[in-house]
């Protein structure tokens, strides 16, 4: 399973924005927008994928603790994956500070769920942040698009739900490519 957390908020918090200007006309009132510095409200979600299947999306309002982790992410999410598939099931969570607390890590031992090693400043592969941006232009297309944050949750949920499960599986499937061209580049920019 490939797991992680990712932020989405009412205001786009991207700074990708293309627009056409004339020469020196970059300050005019016309040409800027007023941006809220961290985004906007929004909220957290957790999620998990694996070949043919996916967790609930968790969505909450606060920040990621180790104990949050453990009690909702570990017990309510992962172990339900972990009994189903058995003794082959390979948890994989980034470096978050959250997921090293040692309550997760006794939680994990607990459960028999082994942990896939990710080095600290490793090159992010995790293909579930695909699936992030995968959800982020979901709800960026809707019409008309979330307007407060009942409105944000329902459409993040519904679209984690309607995310093709072929594309998942798709991207789970390339990890073996993933993987040969990071260390064909030495852990610089590949073309995925």
């Amino acid at each position: 399973m490939f797991s992680d957390e990712s932020r989405f908020s009412l205001q786009s918090d991207s700074r990708r924005t293309f627009i056409w200007r004339a020469p020196g006309t970059r300050y005019h009132q016309e040409n800027t927008t007023e941006r809220h510095r961290y985004g906007g409200a929004g909220w957290l979600v957790w999620g998990g994928i694996i070949l043919g299947s996916r967790t609930d999306l968790h969505v909450q309002s606060v920040t990621m603790t180790g104990h949050i982790y453990r009690d909702v992410i570990l017990e309510q999410h992962v172990r339900f994956f972990r009994s189903a598939m058995g003794a082959e099931f390979l948890f994989m969570d980034d470096n978050a500070r959250p997921h090293l607390a040692n309550i997760v890590d006794e939680c994990l031992q607990s459960e028999d769920i082994t942990r896939m090693y990710w080095p600290a400043y490793s090159p992010d592969l995790n293909p579930i942040e695909h699936v992030w941006d995968m959800l982020g232009r979901r709800i960026a297309a809707r019409q008309p698009p979330p307007t407060c944050l009942p409105e944000l949750r329902r459409a993040l949920l519904d679209e984690w739900c309607n995310i093709p499960q072929d594309q998942i599986d798709n991207l789970i499937l390339s990890m073996p490519r993933r993987c040969k061209a990071c260390i064909a580049s030495s852990g610089r920019h590949t073309p995925y």
